[in-house]
Protein backbone atom coordinates (compact mmCIF):
# COMPACT_ATOMS: atom_id res chain seq x y z
CA UNK A 1 0.00 0.00 0.00
CA UNK A 2 1.29 3.46 -0.92
CA UNK A 3 1.49 5.94 1.94
CA UNK A 4 0.48 9.44 0.92
CA UNK A 5 2.23 12.46 2.44
CA UNK A 6 0.42 14.48 5.08
CA UNK A 7 -0.80 17.92 4.00
CA UNK A 8 -1.91 20.97 5.89
CA UNK A 9 -5.25 22.55 4.94
CA UNK A 10 -5.30 23.44 1.25
CA UNK A 11 -4.37 27.05 0.64
CA UNK A 12 -4.22 28.46 -2.89
CA UNK A 13 -0.72 29.57 -3.81
CA UNK A 14 -0.25 32.72 -5.89
CA UNK A 15 3.06 33.58 -7.52
CA UNK A 16 1.85 36.33 -9.81
CA UNK A 17 4.11 38.03 -12.35
CA UNK A 18 5.52 41.47 -11.48
CA UNK A 19 2.84 44.16 -11.87
CA UNK A 20 4.69 45.91 -14.69
CA UNK A 21 5.52 42.74 -16.65
CA UNK A 22 2.56 43.07 -19.02
CA UNK A 23 3.31 46.71 -19.79
CA UNK A 24 7.02 46.01 -20.24
CA UNK A 25 6.31 43.20 -22.69
CA UNK A 26 3.85 45.36 -24.67
CA UNK A 27 6.25 48.30 -24.90
CA UNK A 28 9.17 46.08 -25.90
CA UNK A 29 7.09 44.13 -28.39
CA UNK A 30 5.55 47.20 -30.02
CA UNK A 31 8.97 48.84 -30.32
CA UNK A 32 10.30 46.16 -32.65
CA UNK A 33 10.30 46.35 -36.45
CA UNK A 34 7.94 43.35 -36.42
CA UNK A 35 5.58 44.15 -33.56
CA UNK A 36 4.98 41.20 -31.23
CA UNK A 37 3.01 40.18 -28.16
CA UNK A 38 3.71 37.10 -25.99
CA UNK A 39 0.95 34.54 -26.43
CA UNK A 40 0.62 34.06 -22.66
CA UNK A 41 -1.36 37.33 -22.50
CA UNK A 42 -4.22 35.71 -24.40
CA UNK A 43 -5.30 33.96 -21.23
CA UNK A 44 -7.25 36.35 -19.06
CA UNK A 45 -10.70 35.05 -17.99
CA UNK A 46 -12.31 36.02 -21.30
CA UNK A 47 -9.43 34.61 -23.31
CA UNK A 48 -9.52 31.33 -21.42
CA UNK A 49 -13.24 31.01 -22.14
CA UNK A 50 -12.68 31.78 -25.83
CA UNK A 51 -9.93 29.20 -26.05
CA UNK A 52 -12.23 26.58 -24.55
CA UNK A 53 -14.72 27.49 -27.29
CA UNK A 54 -11.97 27.04 -29.89
CA UNK A 55 -11.29 23.52 -28.65
CA UNK A 56 -14.86 22.57 -29.55
CA UNK A 57 -14.71 23.87 -33.14
CA UNK A 58 -14.91 21.32 -35.98
CA UNK A 59 -11.72 22.69 -37.60
CA UNK A 60 -9.66 22.52 -34.41
CA UNK A 61 -8.46 18.92 -34.38
CA UNK A 62 -5.70 19.07 -31.67
CA UNK A 63 -7.94 18.97 -28.59
CA UNK A 64 -10.34 16.27 -29.69
CA UNK A 65 -7.50 14.16 -31.12
CA UNK A 66 -5.46 14.41 -27.93
CA UNK A 67 -8.61 13.59 -25.93
CA UNK A 68 -9.10 10.44 -28.00
CA UNK A 69 -5.52 9.39 -27.32
CA UNK A 70 -5.99 9.99 -23.58
CA UNK A 71 -9.27 8.05 -23.61
CA UNK A 72 -7.89 5.14 -25.62
CA UNK A 73 -4.43 4.94 -24.00
CA UNK A 74 -5.07 6.57 -20.62
CA UNK A 75 -4.21 3.47 -18.60
CA UNK A 76 -0.87 3.13 -20.42
CA UNK A 77 -0.07 6.82 -20.01
CA UNK A 78 -0.95 6.70 -16.31
CA UNK A 79 1.27 3.64 -15.89
CA UNK A 80 4.22 5.74 -17.07
CA UNK A 81 3.75 8.03 -14.04
CA UNK A 82 5.18 7.24 -10.58
CA UNK A 83 2.87 5.56 -8.08
CA UNK A 84 1.75 7.79 -5.22
CA UNK A 85 3.16 10.83 -6.97
CA UNK A 86 2.26 14.51 -7.18
CA UNK A 87 1.13 15.45 -10.68
CA UNK A 88 1.91 19.03 -11.75
CA UNK A 89 -0.01 20.31 -14.79
CA UNK A 90 1.67 23.29 -16.43
CA UNK A 91 -0.92 25.66 -17.91
CA UNK A 92 -3.83 23.57 -16.65
CA UNK A 93 -6.68 25.53 -18.25
CA UNK A 94 -9.99 23.67 -18.03
CA UNK A 95 -8.39 20.50 -16.53
CA UNK A 96 -10.47 18.52 -19.07
CA UNK A 97 -7.49 16.42 -20.13
CA UNK A 98 -6.20 15.47 -16.70
CA UNK A 99 -9.71 14.24 -15.92
CA UNK A 100 -9.04 11.50 -18.50
CA UNK A 101 -6.05 10.30 -16.49
CA UNK A 102 -7.36 10.65 -12.94
CA UNK A 103 -9.50 7.48 -12.99
CA UNK A 104 -6.30 5.55 -13.76
CA UNK A 105 -4.40 7.20 -10.86
CA UNK A 106 -6.26 6.07 -7.71
CA UNK A 107 -3.22 6.52 -5.47
CA UNK A 108 -2.24 9.98 -6.72
CA UNK A 109 -0.91 11.95 -3.75
CA UNK A 110 -1.82 15.39 -5.12
CA UNK A 111 -2.72 17.26 -8.26
CA UNK A 112 -1.11 20.69 -8.71
CA UNK A 113 -2.71 22.75 -11.50
CA UNK A 114 -0.59 25.76 -12.49
CA UNK A 115 -2.17 28.55 -14.52
CA UNK A 116 -1.67 32.29 -14.98
CA UNK A 117 -5.43 32.99 -14.93
CA UNK A 118 -6.05 32.85 -11.17
CA UNK A 119 -9.83 33.26 -11.23
CA UNK A 120 -10.29 30.56 -13.85
CA UNK A 121 -7.81 28.32 -12.00
CA UNK A 122 -9.72 28.52 -8.72
CA UNK A 123 -13.01 27.70 -10.43
CA UNK A 124 -11.49 24.64 -12.07
CA UNK A 125 -9.88 23.51 -8.81
CA UNK A 126 -13.23 23.76 -7.05
CA UNK A 127 -14.83 21.62 -9.75
CA UNK A 128 -12.14 18.96 -9.40
CA UNK A 129 -12.54 18.83 -5.62
CA UNK A 130 -16.28 18.34 -6.10
CA UNK A 131 -15.90 15.59 -8.71
CA UNK A 132 -12.88 13.87 -7.10
CA UNK A 133 -13.42 14.39 -3.35
CA UNK A 134 -10.55 12.07 -2.36
CA UNK A 135 -8.05 14.00 -4.50
CA UNK A 136 -5.81 16.60 -2.92
CA UNK A 137 -5.87 19.65 -5.24
CA UNK A 138 -3.18 22.29 -4.67
CA UNK A 139 -3.58 25.09 -7.27
CA UNK A 140 -0.73 27.49 -8.00
CA UNK A 141 -1.50 30.78 -9.76
CA UNK A 142 1.73 31.45 -11.63
CA UNK A 143 3.26 32.04 -15.03
CA UNK A 144 4.69 28.59 -15.79
CA UNK A 145 7.19 30.13 -18.22
CA UNK A 146 8.96 31.61 -15.18
CA UNK A 147 10.47 29.73 -12.21
CA UNK A 148 7.97 29.08 -9.42
CA UNK A 149 7.80 26.98 -6.27
CA UNK A 150 5.62 23.96 -5.71
CA UNK A 151 3.41 23.86 -2.59
CA UNK A 152 5.42 22.94 0.49
CA UNK A 153 2.90 20.29 1.54
CA UNK A 154 3.84 17.86 -1.22
CA UNK A 155 6.43 16.25 1.03
CA UNK A 156 8.51 13.48 -0.50
CA UNK A 157 5.93 12.39 -3.06
CA UNK A 158 7.64 11.68 -6.40
CA UNK A 159 6.98 14.37 -8.99
CA UNK A 160 5.49 14.08 -12.43
CA UNK A 161 4.56 16.77 -14.94
CA UNK A 162 1.70 17.03 -17.42
CA UNK A 163 1.89 19.49 -20.31
CA UNK A 164 -0.87 18.66 -22.79
CA UNK A 165 -2.44 20.65 -25.58
CA UNK A 166 0.62 21.13 -27.84
CA UNK A 167 1.43 24.28 -25.83
CA UNK A 168 5.11 23.41 -26.24
CA UNK A 169 4.66 24.43 -29.87
CA UNK A 170 3.95 28.04 -28.87
CA UNK A 171 7.63 28.48 -28.01
CA UNK A 172 10.60 28.99 -30.30
CA UNK A 173 12.62 25.73 -30.28
CA UNK A 174 15.35 27.31 -28.12
CA UNK A 175 12.69 28.60 -25.71
CA UNK A 176 10.97 25.20 -25.70
CA UNK A 177 14.28 23.57 -24.75
CA UNK A 178 14.76 26.09 -21.94
CA UNK A 179 11.21 25.50 -20.73
CA UNK A 180 11.70 21.74 -20.64
CA UNK A 181 14.89 22.27 -18.62
CA UNK A 182 12.97 24.50 -16.24
CA UNK A 183 10.27 21.85 -15.81
CA UNK A 184 13.02 19.40 -14.93
CA UNK A 185 14.42 21.78 -12.31
CA UNK A 186 10.97 22.29 -10.77
CA UNK A 187 10.05 18.60 -10.75
CA UNK A 188 13.45 17.33 -9.61
CA UNK A 189 15.51 14.21 -10.18
CA UNK A 190 13.97 11.16 -11.84
CA UNK A 191 10.83 13.10 -12.75
CA UNK A 192 8.48 11.99 -15.51
CA UNK A 193 6.85 14.42 -17.93
CA UNK A 194 3.92 13.73 -20.26
CA UNK A 195 3.74 16.22 -23.15
CA UNK A 196 1.22 16.72 -25.95
CA UNK A 197 2.88 17.56 -29.29
CA UNK A 198 1.15 18.48 -32.54
CA UNK A 199 2.54 16.81 -35.65
CA UNK A 200 3.41 18.06 -39.12
CA UNK A 201 0.54 17.55 -41.59
CA UNK A 202 -1.23 19.05 -44.63
CA UNK A 203 -1.07 22.85 -44.69
CA UNK A 204 -4.80 23.24 -45.36
CA UNK A 205 -5.67 21.25 -42.25
CA UNK A 206 -3.30 23.34 -40.15
CA UNK A 207 -4.47 26.73 -41.40
CA UNK A 208 -8.16 25.89 -41.01
CA UNK A 209 -7.54 24.90 -37.39
CA UNK A 210 -6.27 28.43 -36.64
CA UNK A 211 -8.69 30.39 -38.82
CA UNK A 212 -12.13 28.86 -38.27
CA UNK A 213 -15.20 29.75 -40.29
CA UNK A 214 -17.10 31.02 -37.23
CA UNK A 215 -14.38 33.54 -36.37
CA UNK A 216 -13.85 32.33 -32.80
CA UNK A 217 -10.06 32.22 -33.18
CA UNK A 218 -10.14 35.76 -34.53
CA UNK A 219 -12.07 36.90 -31.45
CA UNK A 220 -9.55 35.09 -29.25
CA UNK A 221 -6.68 36.82 -31.04
CA UNK A 222 -8.26 40.28 -30.78
CA UNK A 223 -9.15 39.79 -27.11
CA UNK A 224 -5.54 40.58 -26.20
CA UNK A 225 -6.16 44.13 -27.48
CA UNK A 226 -9.24 44.38 -25.24
CA UNK A 227 -7.08 43.26 -22.34
CA UNK A 228 -4.52 45.98 -23.12
CA UNK A 229 -7.36 48.54 -23.15
CA UNK A 230 -8.63 47.35 -19.77
CA UNK A 231 -5.37 46.80 -17.91
CA UNK A 232 -2.98 49.27 -19.56
CA UNK A 233 -5.23 52.20 -20.47
CA UNK A 234 -5.02 51.26 -24.14
CA UNK A 235 -7.01 52.83 -26.94
CA UNK A 236 -7.32 49.94 -29.38
CA UNK A 237 -10.34 49.38 -31.57
CA UNK A 238 -10.11 45.58 -31.87
CA UNK A 239 -12.27 45.64 -35.01
CA UNK A 240 -9.59 47.76 -36.70
CA UNK A 241 -7.36 44.66 -36.73
CA UNK A 242 -7.90 41.55 -38.86
CA UNK A 243 -6.99 38.05 -37.74
CA UNK A 244 -4.53 36.17 -39.96
CA UNK A 245 -3.15 32.63 -39.60
CA UNK A 246 -0.62 31.18 -42.06
CA UNK A 247 1.67 28.15 -42.10
CA UNK A 248 5.36 29.00 -42.43
CA UNK A 249 6.76 25.87 -44.10
CA UNK A 250 10.40 26.80 -43.62
CA UNK A 251 10.00 27.22 -39.87
CA UNK A 252 7.38 24.43 -39.58
CA UNK A 253 4.99 26.65 -37.65
CA UNK A 254 1.59 28.30 -37.80
CA UNK A 255 1.87 32.07 -37.28
CA UNK A 256 -0.99 34.17 -35.94
CA UNK A 257 -1.06 37.91 -36.58
CA UNK A 258 -3.32 40.90 -35.95
CA UNK A 259 -3.18 43.05 -39.08
CA UNK A 260 -3.99 46.75 -38.91
CA UNK A 261 -6.78 47.51 -41.41
CA UNK A 262 -5.85 51.22 -41.58
CA UNK A 263 -3.01 53.55 -40.64
CA UNK A 264 -3.58 54.43 -36.99
CA UNK A 265 -1.92 55.61 -33.78
CA UNK A 266 -2.91 53.86 -30.56
CA UNK A 267 -2.22 55.05 -26.99
CA UNK A 268 -1.07 52.55 -24.34
CA UNK A 269 -0.31 53.69 -20.79
CA UNK A 270 0.54 57.22 -21.92
CA UNK A 271 2.69 56.09 -24.85
CA UNK A 272 1.66 56.17 -28.50
CA UNK A 273 2.34 53.49 -31.10
CA UNK A 274 1.96 53.91 -34.86
CA UNK A 275 0.57 51.17 -37.11
CA UNK A 276 0.72 51.38 -40.89
CA UNK A 277 -2.12 49.92 -42.93
CA UNK A 278 -1.30 46.23 -43.36
CA UNK A 279 1.25 46.20 -40.51
CA UNK A 280 0.86 43.27 -38.15
CA UNK A 281 1.35 42.30 -34.54
CA UNK A 282 2.77 38.77 -34.41
CA UNK A 283 0.83 37.24 -31.51
CA UNK A 284 1.53 33.51 -31.60
CA UNK A 285 3.56 30.71 -33.14
CA UNK A 286 2.55 27.07 -33.06
CA UNK A 287 5.42 24.82 -34.08
CA UNK A 288 4.68 21.40 -35.53
CA UNK A 289 7.08 18.49 -34.97
CA UNK A 290 7.80 15.00 -36.16
CA UNK A 291 8.02 12.39 -33.40
CA UNK A 292 11.76 12.09 -33.94
CA UNK A 293 12.20 15.86 -34.04
CA UNK A 294 10.51 16.39 -30.69
CA UNK A 295 12.43 13.58 -29.05
CA UNK A 296 15.67 15.19 -30.21
CA UNK A 297 14.56 18.53 -28.73
CA UNK A 298 13.66 16.85 -25.42
CA UNK A 299 17.03 15.07 -25.31
CA UNK A 300 18.84 18.39 -25.65
CA UNK A 301 16.89 19.58 -22.59
CA UNK A 302 17.80 16.62 -20.40
CA UNK A 303 14.87 14.29 -21.06
CA UNK A 304 14.78 10.90 -22.73
CA UNK A 305 11.72 9.59 -24.53
CA UNK A 306 10.30 6.42 -22.98
CA UNK A 307 7.01 6.08 -24.89
CA UNK A 308 4.87 7.85 -27.48
CA UNK A 309 1.21 7.45 -28.39
CA UNK A 310 -0.44 8.76 -31.57
CA UNK A 311 -3.87 8.61 -33.20
CA UNK A 312 -4.45 6.40 -36.28
CA UNK A 313 -4.20 9.41 -38.64
CA UNK A 314 -0.92 10.58 -37.03
CA UNK A 315 -2.32 14.05 -36.40
CA UNK A 316 -1.10 14.33 -32.80
CA UNK A 317 1.27 12.69 -30.33
CA UNK A 318 1.58 12.27 -26.56
CA UNK A 319 5.11 11.68 -25.25
CA UNK A 320 6.33 10.23 -21.96
CA UNK A 321 9.73 11.58 -20.99
CA UNK A 322 12.11 10.68 -18.16
CA UNK A 323 14.53 13.20 -16.71
CA UNK A 324 18.16 12.21 -17.09
CA UNK A 325 21.18 13.68 -15.39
Amino acid sequence: MTVKPVFNAATPVTQAPAPDAFLDDVVQGFSRAQKTLPAKYFYDAAGSDLFEAITRLPEYYPTRTEMRILDARGAEIAAALPRGGALVEFGSGSTAKVRRLLPHLPDLAAYVPVDVSGEFLQAQAAGLRRDFPALRVEPVAADFTQPFSLPAGLGDAPRAGFFPGSTIGNFEPEEASRLLRQFGAILGEDAVLVVGVDLVKAHAVLEAAYDDAAGVTGAFNRNVLTRINRELAGGFDPDAFAHRAVFNSQASRIEMHLVSRVAQTVPVAGRRFDFAAGESIHTENSYKYTVEGFRALAAEAGWTGTAVWTDPEALFSVHALKRVG
